[in-house]
């Protein structure tokens, strides 16, 4: 069935540029954008349902493109803790930190996980979102990370949002291998990743290359694995300080390194020469208080894509709106609002193999959109929180929230 949408204008972020379309028209058909462009030029369609949007700007379907939306527990009170002076390291050294997030992920039922993780992707979804990637990496077991990427694909699948889900398992040493790095990446790379793909939990796999964390070294064996099994890569790299982590991402065809506080231009040539794309996370840059900014111009000057995320977790970044990251971007990383908007858009969409289908509003897209009731495409970075009335539109077919 065709539906026409119109009376409204567009950006369709094509080319990651706004890409203005006025007094615009769209046509779906079943999932996909039939037909978009001026009104004026609009085909006869026949008999046809028509969709007033009453003057909306139109953007495509925001896309969060790194988060960690499934996890037990809450980290509040450390949040607390370490205002009043609590060091990070203590509160690790106590217990806390991922370690707790871990025990409260394991003790979790799939059940609580999914109540919870849903009450969370929720609130994205309120906020225009209508696909989200979520990783694993708070079980650091077989049984708990398959858990995690059940309830991950049940959220896909009872939620009006595409979910692709990342297996994050080598992101922290597990407590049964305390000073045995090597001997879990092994079983990484023998036991669990091989499981979880043949249960096909996986669309892609994510590693945590940084000085507390893993070494690239240790990274490369996960991701000569995931080669293996056909499935594409992703890394935190360069958050806390320098190990080119974000270059050996680049050398194995990347989709993304994230965060990339302490990269160097050295690392943005290796990214915009394999396609990787930089997805920054504003979010986790703001709660930690960091000073360390992202090189912004070496990744502009050397045309690497930037991606925008959440880093929705319960350590250091409980971000719960998308768009406040926008603005966030725009006011600590001095991105442009195009820019932004791109960033939770087309590049997303990059970041996690989807540009072909998703992330801009073209002819044999997936017909994801949002009509926002603003002023102006800049509006999306310009208001902090709040939530803008809009109509979200995923596959053809409104939401309701």
């Amino acid at each position: 069935m065709k539906t026409l949408w119109q009376n409204c204008h567009v950006a369709s972020m094509a080319n990651g540029t706004y890409s203005i379309i006025e007094d615009a028209a769209i046509v779906t058909e079943g999932a996909h954008i039939a037909w978009i462009g001026p009104h004026a030029e609009l085909p006869d369609q026949g008999d046809i349902k028509t969709v007033d949007l009453k003057g909306a700007w139109v953007t495509p379907g925001l896309i969060d493109c790194h988060t960690h939306t499934v996890f037990g527990g809450n980290r509040s009170g450390e949040f607390e803790q370490r205002l009043q002076g609590v060091s990070y390291a203590e509160i690790a050294a106590a217990g806390g930190g991922i370690a707790s997030t871990v025990r409260a992920t394991r003790a979790a039922s799939e059940e609580e996980l999914f109540a919870s993780a849903k009450r969370r992707l929720q609130q994205l979804l309120k906020d225009g979102v209508t696909t989200v990637e979520i990783k694993s990496g708070y079980g650091l077991d077989l049984a708990s990370e398959r858990k995690m990427l059940r309830v991950a694909r049940q959220l896909g699948e009872q939620l009006p949002v595409t979910v692709r889900n990342t297996c994050l398992a080598a992101h922290a040493l597990p407590p049964e291998y305390k000073d045995r790095a090597d001997d879990y990446i092994a079983h990484i790379c023998s036991e669990m990743l091989p499981a979880l793909a043949a249960e096909n939990l996986v669309d892609a796999v994510d590693a945590f290359c940084e000085y507390l964390a893993f070494s690239t070294e240790q990274v490369e064996q996960v991701f000569i694995t995931a080669g293996q099994l056909g499935l594409p890569v992703k890394l935190h790299a360069e958050q806390l300080s320098s190990l080119h982590g974000s270059s050996l991402a680049a050398r194995y065809q990347a989709l993304s390194a994230d965060h990339l506080e302490f990269m160097t231009e050295e690392d943005a040539i290796a990214m915009a020469a394999s396609g990787t794309v930089a997805v920054l996370l504003p979010g986790a840059f703001y709660f930690l208080r960091e000073t360390q900014l992202p090189p912004m111009d070496a990744l502009r000057k050397h045309g690497v894509k930037i991606a925008i995320a959440t880093d929705l977790n319960p350590g250091t970044s409980p971000g719960l709106s998308l768009r406040l990251m926008l603005n966030m971007a725009c006011t600590l990383f001095r991105m442009t609002p195009e820019e932004a908007l791109a960033g939770a858009t087309i590049h997303a969409a990059k970041a996690l193999g989807m540009a072909d289908t998703h992330g801009s509003l073209e002819a044999g897209k997936v017909a994801d959109f949002v009509a926002w009731n603003i002023e102006r495409p800049a509006d999306l970075a310009y208001w902090l929180g709040g939530d803008l009335e809009k109509r979200v539109v995923r596959h053809g077919v409104e939401s309701t929230f």
